[in-house]
């Protein structure tokens, strides 16, 4: 629907009422007419109302003279005037007309129609005028306060507008860059990509590219910046001109360079746990195996204990390689701190919309936006304990896809919430506990269930070429899990998506170990009754092989879920302690340990890890690392049996067994 134009408003002054009832039944049809016989009331009705499009006045009036009566109003009002008069007066409206107090005079009678097409004409040039001078303050307040550069050219491509920020960029001032071309005036070496910008513009009708300043531009104007080139053209004028807008990209640039950084040493630190993950497996078993078979071979078989204590040697020099990729894989730079999640976001609404901006088409009709939106959780929210940097890093890495995904525009929205979780959800590294959800929604294209069960493998992209890695959910998806948090996507086709990450509400409880994961201890003298649950065989065999060899009696399945129903079906009997991997197929371990303390509350852990990070290992839980010797297994199996209350997987403590 339309709105329809108000009526003009028309002021009518004359000292005789039947001149005015006469005017107002000529002009009420057409326009909303207020009228008054004095002229010092008409003075007060313009001071108090500036919606006055025309002053239609009598010249001959007692209390001031009309002539006196419009200029008087020019002071307070930019009204039209049309002065009546007799034919005495025609000096008096000579002189007005000189001074420009009044547009138009009519004489007294007046002709109907000639007098209804001058109130017409008048009125449309004061609404032109009007719309003239709010056109050129919008035009002035854009140029005056517009961060960028900006430049209006005429058809030969000379400045007939600049702002400050602009001429800066060329060195010069506003009145030195007006009538001047912009190949005269910005610095030589910049001639080539602006002329191809030029080419482009006129053949395209527009031309957006970024552009790396040489050294000796880029150290006052910033290294990148964007140049935006359009054609502007009204079909009812010959006239041709175009607009330039230069605005600094450096900070963007850079930051997009440390996300395919950061993408990129991800992605290896990914491949590199996955290899140590593999490798520690592989060196349980072998060096498990080579000290059970050392202890079965008779002190007379020195060479092949020699052989034996060299094959350990050698299996050990691959556990310390292991460690070493351990520590490039894991982020262990990270600047681990209490932060206030909503602080923290809407201190990055400017470079968010700045990335939006230099992200999406500039040509969209609905352009992309992004709203930062925390009131749902202002002063709910504990703080997380996280690497500030690498958050805002993700937030930031969700957006930028977010906009990819809205090729039509749209709006993206950053929340948070408080999230509580009250039991295990399977296949996810939530446990109960607190959580701090960040979420980011868009209005985009969504995704099928096949893209969306791929979403975090690395190198896994739906983008052009050359417009993403494939890494950055990866990378996402990494840093959360490393503080104890999980990433969740939601997704429908065509609708949107909507990625949450929840941050865990940490106590800032910390495990002290060795190196090797094991601390001063004894095992227990009598014989335990353990539970081993790995999904790797060798280091099963190994585990149970070490415990075995000590009295004790084992009982060991090759998986979490095949462990819970043997502890349900009642024929194992209570349990002393459960040793346990933390990262096995279907059913995890912390999820295994949840499950087996609803059978059995006391029961005691020990979680096994070839590579976990603090994201995958249970909170003031008993960890041992992979490779492991028999010796460092019973001192840890000591500790836990002599050092009461076991650490459950959430954190509390069980009672004793």
């Amino acid at each position: 629907m339309t709105t329809q134009p108000a009526r003009p408003v028309i002021l009518v002054v004359d000292d005789e009422p039947e001149i005015l009832v006469a005017l107002t039944d000529l002009l009420e049809d057409a326009f909303t007419v207020v009228s008054t016989t004095s002229p010092v009331e008409a003075l007060e009705i313009l001071a108090q109302r500036n919606d006055v499009d025309v002053i239609v006045s009598d010249q001959r009036m007692p209390e001031m003279g009309g002539d006196v009566m419009l200029a008087r109003a020019r002071e307070i009002s930019d009204a039209q005037a049309i002065l009546l008069t007799g034919y005495a007066d025609i000096g008096a409206v000579a002189a007005a007309l000189n001074q420009g107090r009044i547009s138009f005079y009519s004489h007294k009678p007046w002709d109907p129609d000639a007098l209804r097409a001058m109130i017409v004409q008048a009125a449309d040039y004061h609404r032109l005028e009007r719309e003239l001078r709010t056109e050129r303050q919008l035009l002035h307040g854009l140029l005056n306060n517009l961060r960028a550069g900006l430049g209006f050219k005429d058809a030969e491509g000379r400045f007939v507008r600049i702002n400050r920020q602009a001429a800066d960029f060329y060195d010069r001032d506003i009145a030195a860059c007006l009538g001047q071309r912009e190949e005269d005036l910005c610095d030589p070496v910049l001639l080539p990509a602006l002329r191809a910008a030029e080419e482009r513009m006129r053949a395209e009708g527009r031309d957006e590219a970024a552009v790396e300043l040489p050294p000796q531009v880029g150290r006052a104007h910033g290294r990148w910046r964007e140049f935006t080139r359009v054609v502007l053209e009204d079909g009812e004028s010959p006239d041709v001109y175009s607009v330039v807008i230069n605005r600094d990209i450096t900070r963007q640039q850079e930051m997009e360079g440390r996300l395919r950084q950061a993408e990129k040493m991800q992605a290896l630190g990914t491949m590199a746990g996955g290899i140590a993950h593999d490798f520690n497996n592989l060196l349980t078993a072998v060096l498990g195996s080579l000290e059970l078979a050392h202890d079965m071979l008779p002190q007379d078989e020195g060479a092949v204990l020699r052989l034996l204590d060299n094959a350990t040697a050698a299996a050990r020099r691959g556990a310390s390689l292991t460690r070493r990729l351990l520590n490039f894989s894991r982020p262990r730079d990270l600047s681990l701190e209490p932060i206030d999640v909503n602080a923290l976001l809407h201190g990055m609404k400017d470079l968010l919309a700045q990335t939006v901006v230099s992200r999406q088409d500039k040509a969209l009709a609905t352009p992309c936006s992004i709203v930062v939106d925390t009131a749902a959780s202002d002063g709910g929210l504990p703080p997380v304990c996280t690497d500030a940097g690498q958050l805002e890093l993700a937030v930031l890495n969700l957006c930028i896809n977010a906009v990819d995904a809205m090729p039509e525009g749209g709006v993206i929205r950053v929340s948070t919430a408080l999230k509580r979780v009250r039991e295990v959800v399977a296949g996810t590294n939530l446990v109960p506990g607190s959580y701090v959800m960040v979420s980011v929604q868009d209005q985009g294209m969504g995704m099928s269930e096949e893209t969306l069960a791929r979403v975090f493998e690395p190198f896994f992209t739906t983008k052009d070429v050359g417009r993403g890695t494939g890494l950055g959910l990866s990378m996402i998806y990494g840093f959360v899990r490393h503080v104890g948090g999980e990433v969740q996507v939601h997704s429908t086709p065509g609708v949107g998506t909507r990625v949450d990450l929840c941050l865990p509400v940490q106590d800032g409880t910390v495990r002290e170990e060795k190196a090797d994961g094991t601390v001063p201890s004894t095992m227990p003298d009598r014989p335990l009754r353990i539970m081993v649950v790995d999904d790797e065989p060798g280091v099963r065999a190994v585990t149970a092989g070490f415990l075995r060899a000590r009295g004790h009696e084992v009982h060991d399945y090759a998986g979490g879920r095949a462990a819970v129903a043997a502890l349900e079906e009642g024929g194992l009997g209570p349990l002393d302690l459960v040793i346990m991997d933390v990262m096995m197929p279907e059913m995890g371990g912390q999820e295994t340990a949840h499950r087996l303390h609803a059978i059995q509350p006391d029961l005691k852990v020990l979680y096994l890890t070839g590579y976990a990070n603090l994201g995958t290992l249970p909170k003031g839980g008993n960890v041992m690392h992979k490779p492991f010797t028999r010796a460092g297994l019973a001192e840890q199996i000591g500790r836990i049996m002599r050092g009461g209350a076991a650490a459950r997987p959430d954190g509390h403590e069980a009672g004793h067994g």
